[in-house]
């Protein structure tokens, strides 16, 4: 496992959750399609046979998978390996408490292979720790936009009671010096202050785990470009006082990257019935309905989702992923699949969502707003019909609307969501002028930086210019 003379040898450890790992896929190609950079992937062996196939096939032998396996935890079901694997969200701390049981065993498989930087993320926030033991710089990189960093800052143990921190939540921080339109709703902020700020078993919450990677980093990474949130990640700077280093938004490849889950029932609908429906619909009129797969809708929501995509009485595309312990039967209000036959196509479980999204007929997404449907979106210029579920996706969709670059659906005070209020932001966006202004403005944005190859490879080759005065430091 040395590394060949005159080359960087890069580790890459990701959280267990897919949203994670395909972003570190994704910049593993990038790093390792330059010739002097050898690339090791550490993940669990679930994972890692889950992964998309390495493309284009020079790259396999310029990125080494290596599996690791997960000790045996009470609370923790057997065989899983993965977020996506637990039935329940609060079975995940008992997988990071299998994660963070990885720290012996990382550090014995670094050592032995001298790697020249460690990438980690979130929730490894222990890397930097083994990496000084090693005398191996760190680099913690974010999936999530730098906008939402900016606005949680990087306080390890918030002062002041749950009711303080969540009207916080509420307000633009006080720290951002520009106009901004950062803020949560009063059910995202009580969402968000549960998810950030109260510790799990671990005896660690994710505000904790940001502040002890970032501190302990020899720099920072961000899935990001100056010419779409420049500011924050100026920003970002002053607040973390590390260098940060944007690296491109890694846009997809041009057919499929996504990765096979074995979440749900991918055998109803096949490629085989998926496609040819969508070349029967007219171009850029379909709207892909998708939440991407961490969040688990209730029965109820998606029952109201489901009649709001029928009132819209515009053609859609949706990628329902099943709670657990659902029949089939009760999953779809009665009689919906029939009464919007051929104007709709429900996909349960799997499917390779940029091969979908880079089809013609797909012209709008209804979406949660995570960070890489938002990239992958935008990469095909589509219009942005925003529904923000969880953690970052309530301030990703804010500045989404700062930007022009998407309409958000009108919620309750309590998060809840209508049928109408669905169905009458699907065809504000897709058939009402307002939408020919999105529509105008994802084009642009495409174009200009979603799109712009060139461009991200400019920011990956400055990356690696600066490894060399970075590591040499260390």
């Amino acid at each position: 496992m040395e590394t060949k003379q005159n080359q960087y040898h890069i580790v890459l450890f990701p959280w267990l959750a897919f949203g994670h790992v395909i972003p570190m896929l994704e910049l593993s190609k990038r790093l390792a399609s330059k010739s002097d950079i050898q690339i090791t992937f550490i993940s669990t062996p679930s994972i890692i046979k889950r992964l998309p196939p390495i493309l284009p096939l020079s790259l396999k032998s310029c990125i080494n998978f290596v599996p690791i396996d997960l000790a045996s935890v009470d609370n923790l079901p057997a065989g899983c390996e993965a977020t996506v694997d637990l039935k329940e969200e609060k079975q995940t701390q008992y997988l990071k408490i299998a994660y963070d049981l990885l720290q012996a065993p990382v550090e014995a498989l670094l050592g032995e292979i001298k790697p020249n930087l460690i990438i980690f993320d979130i929730i490894s926030c222990w890397i930097p720790e083994v990496g000084a033991k090693l005398n191996v710089p760190t680099a913690f990189f974010s999936g999530f936009y730098a906008p939402f960093l900016v606005f949680v800052g990087l306080q390890a143990e918030s002062e002041g009671s749950d009711s303080s921190r969540t009207l916080e939540y509420t307000s633009v921080p006080e720290w951002i010096p520009f106009p901004s339109s950062l803020a949560c709703t009063h059910h995202e902020a009580v969402g968000l202050n549960e998810i950030w700020n109260i510790k799990d078993v671990t005896g660690l919450s994710a505000a904790d785990r940001l502040a002890k990677g970032v501190q302990g980093c020899s720099f920072v990474i961000l899935k990001s470009v100056l010419e779409l949130d420049g500011d924050y990640v100026t920003l970002l700077v002053d607040l973390y006082k590390k260098p940060v280093f944007p690296i491109g938004l890694l846009p997809p490849p041009a057919k499929g990257s996504s990765v096979r889950s074995n979440s749900g029932d991918s055998s109803k609908n096949s490629n085989s019935e998926m496609f040819p429906w969508l070349d029967k619909q007219q171009p850029k009129s379909v709207v892909y309905v998708s939440f991407g797969s961490e969040y688990k809708m209730s029965v109820d929501e998606i029952h109201e989702l489901a009649f709001g995509l029928e009132t819209s009485e515009l053609p859609f595309f949706w990628v329902l992923r099943k709670p657990e312990g659902i029949d089939d039967s009760s999953l779809l209000p009665s009689g919906f699949e029939e009464r919007t036959k051929g104007r709709g196509f429900v996909c349960f479980g799997w499917i390779s969502q940029v091969e979908v999204l880079a089809h013609t007929a797909i012209g709008g997404s209804l979406c949660h707003c995570g960070s890489s449907s938002i990239s992958e979106n935008l990469f095909f210029g589509h219009r942005l019909i925003l529904m923000p579920m969880i953690i970052d996706q309530g301030i990703n969709a804010r500045f989404l609307v700062e930007k022009g670059l998407g309409f958000e659906v009108q919620r309750g005070e309590d998060g809840s969501f209508t049928r109408d209020a669905v169905a009458k932001s699907m065809r504000i966006v897709m058939v009402e002028p307002q939408g020919q202004q999105l529509h105008q403005k994802a084009l642009e944005m495409s174009r200009s930086t979603f799109s712009n190859r060139n461009l991200h490879e400019d920011y990956i080759q400055k990356f690696i210019s600066a490894l060399g005065p970075l590591l040499s430091k260390e």
